[in-house]
């Protein structure tokens, strides 16, 4: 009986650590595809993240950052602290809603909020 107990917690902690590895694999390749559409680009092409910095983006490019950085912030960093992660999430989130409502002050605030180095500094993985 006691043996039986045994086996089933060690099922249960490697079935509840498979799980969480699997999402925890899932968010982080969601996240690598959303920086690879949306803040890279080819050679010779301005990546969305520019084109929403110089006020070129379309509805369904503000939609697809707005979403991408939705989901980044109700996710768990890849390095470093949740607090600062989601704060530098939240200031994405508002700068993109403030272009969507065509804010004057909106462009700036992207600008500030989407720098790649201070988030990649502190929550990139080497």
């Amino acid at each position: 009986m006691h043996r039986i107990f045994i086996t089933r917690a060690g099922a249960a902690f490697v079935a509840a650590f498979a799980l969480f590895t699997a999402v925890s694999h899932a968010e982080d390749e969601a996240m690598e595809k959303f920086m690879k559409d949306y803040h890279k680009a080819p050679k010779g092409t301005d990546p969305i993240c520019k084109k929403a910095v110089d006020g070129k983006a379309s509805e369904a490019d503000l939609a697809g950052l707005l979403a991408g950085y939705q989901a980044m912030c109700g996710a768990k960093p890849p390095k470093g602290e949740v607090g600062p992660w989601q704060e530098k999430c939240k200031a994405l989130i508002a700068a993109v809603k403030g272009l969507q409502a065509k804010d004057a002050a909106a462009n700036e605030s992207y600008k500030k909020a989407v720098n790649c180095k201070a988030c990649h500094t502190d929550h990139k993985p080497d």
